[in-house]
């Protein structure tokens, strides 16, 4: 496509396009022929967006720049413009006319495949476009549309250097050497033994053509008002994904757009009315902390945010672009896990391992709790409560800003049992009795609930700091009460009173526990615990 900058797509098209033409002076099959009618649907399409691509650079660039001045003289060029659009949609109207005709006249489309029933239709072409000078029209109209918006664009004082579209084959510098080619003219040179498929694609590369004239005399006439003052030479693709993290499975949404930007202008940008960081490369650095909200059921939270770009212009005034940015945040989802704990219990050391998955690396937690204490761990994440009530609040922040509140309820440690071993290490046997001489030496143990001695190992080292064990018959005592010392009594001294039918009265009076920082604490027992041993023999 001659006359107007071609964007690769058109650069693209354009050279199938050539290819085209050269498969069909082969006189290729009509297999083929269909695979050159998605050619000329590319071509169509591709026109379609020029189409509306000029027509945005009038309605909006240029008209922009007209309202931005308010000088008459602009608004005379804009007018311009509006009738260069006019002689643009008349001539396109002209060439669509054409292919739906030329449909027509070989058969129309096939209702089946949606392709033309002429496709190889050569006979009916050259009737139509030779025999009764149809081509000759054709030229006409092409050349003279270009001559049209050349006298538009002309009466501004906007000259536009516009070739005709319908060449003649000499005209072209591509046949310069070509004599065959050159001794032909337009209308022999487009439709002469060529496939109706073919000239279908001719005529929408000729509005291919059309187009590319109309965007270069559009450009002339912008920059006469101005349109072209900021020069956007930096464009890059950008996709704006709904999550950068995609499950398997699931489906990655995004949006693909062209950002553009100028070197030439150094604007100012801030975030609610404070300034922030421009790079070198003119792209502001927006970062700050997300903080909680009112969130909704699916633990969203609506928040917005006022970006604001400043662009200098002429004069020393700034032309200011303010857009409210709506984002949400999501609720962090706390998760706790611990491998020494199901439960949190009174005054232990419960060791809970919280984590906040969504935050990753950012994550910088600190510990408060309510109805306890919080000891931090050697590990991000890694926290001792010790609970001092009923229930405990515990509340997670991370980088100062709450995440939120887990609650627990907690227990009551379970009381340790209080065991007898006799002198050979078995325990006593409560039911029968046990002989004056296993009773010689014994041991008194406090042993933990065995559930809450495998979760809270550090925090169930039980003692019996005192105990007494008198020798007794009825209600009687027979000798004065043994002490106990670390668990380990010698009865020795009374055994040998021992008779059977007497019994040993064996009474602990305190029980102490050993916590996880070692301290000692009392347990209440709620009475002392009198445990009588039968003497047997």
């Amino acid at each position: 496509m001659a006359g107007g900058k071609e964007t690769p797509r058109q650069q693209l098209i354009g050279l199938m396009y050539i290819v085209f033409l050269a498969l069909i002076a082969m006189q290729v099959s009509g297999s083929v022929m269909e695979k050159f009618h998605i050619i000329n649907q590319s071509l169509i399409r591709s026109n379609n967006e020029t189409n509306v691509s000029n027509g945005i650079l009038v309605d909006k660039a240029m008209k922009a720049k007209v309202d931005e001045s308010g000088r008459e003289q602009d608004k005379l060029v804009l007018q311009k413009a509006r009738e260069v659009r006019e002689l643009t949609s008349k001539a396109l109207n002209y060439v669509d006319g054409l292919k739906d005709e030329l449909t027509e006249k070989t058969g129309g489309i096939d209702e089946a495949t949606g392709l033309p029933k002429g496709m190889t239709d050569e006979d009916k072409v050259a009737t139509w476009f030779i025999q009764q000078k149809k081509g000759d029209e054709v030229k006409e109209q092409l050349n003279a549309y270009v001559a049209g918006i050349r006298e538009v664009a002309g009466s501004v004082d906007v000259n536009v250097d516009l070739k005709d579209i319908a060449l003649e084959p000499g005209d072209m510098p591509e046949y310069a050497n070509n004599k065959e080619v050159r001794k032909k003219d337009f209308k022999s040179f487009n439709f002469e033994h060529t496939p109706m498929i073919s000239v279908l694609a001719s005529l929408s590369q000729f509005e291919s053509e059309i187009l590319a004239r109309e965007a270069q005399t559009l450009k002339a006439l912008g920059d006469k008002i101005g349109a072209g003052t900021i020069q956007f030479d930096e464009i890059v693709p950008m996709v704006l994904p709904e999550s950068q993290v995609v499950a398997a499975g699931a489906k990655y949404k995004a949006q693909m757009f062209i950002a553009a930007s100028s070197s030439g202008i150094k604007p100012t940008m801030a975030l609610n009315n404070k300034q922030i960081k421009v790079n070198a490369d003119g792209k502001g650095e927006v970062e700050f902390t997300a903080t909680p909200g009112k969130y909704d059921k699916d633990g969203l939270a609506r928040k917005t945010f006022k970006a604001t770009i400043s662009i200098p212009k002429a004069g020393g005034e700034a032309e200011k672009f303010e857009e409210e940015i709506e984002y949400f945040v999501a609720k962090p989802v706390i998760q706790i896990q611990s491998a020494s704990v199901q439960a949190l219990y009174l005054n232990c050391g419960n060791e809970l391992n919280v984590q906040v998955p969504a935050l990753g690396s950012a994550y910088q937690p600190s510990f408060r709790a309510k109805g306890g204490k919080t000891f931090a761990g050697s590990k991000k994440g890694i926290v001792t409560v010790v609970p001092n009530s009923k229930a405990v609040a515990l509340t997670v922040s991370s980088g100062g800003n709450v995440i939120g509140t887990e609650n627990f309820k907690v227990r009551q440690i379970p009381l340790p049992t209080i065991e007898i071993f006799n002198m050979k290490g078995k325990k006593v046997n409560l039911k029968n009795g046990e002989s004056s001489a296993n009773m010689r030496k014994v041991r008194l143990q406090a042993t933990p609930d065995k559930s809450f001695a495998e979760f809270l190992p550090n925090d169930s080292k039980y003692r019996i700091q005192e105990a007494e064990i008198t020798l007794a018959q009825g209600s009687r005592p027979v000798a004065k009460p043994i002490k106990v010392t670390n668990g380990q009594a010698d009865l020795g001294a009374i055994m040998g009173k021992a008779k059977a039918g007497m019994r040993l009265v064996v009474e602990v009076k305190k029980v102490v526990r050993k916590n996880f920082r070692n301290e000692i604490e009392v347990v209440d027992m709620g009475a002392d615990v009198v445990t009588n041993i039968a003497i047997s023999n």
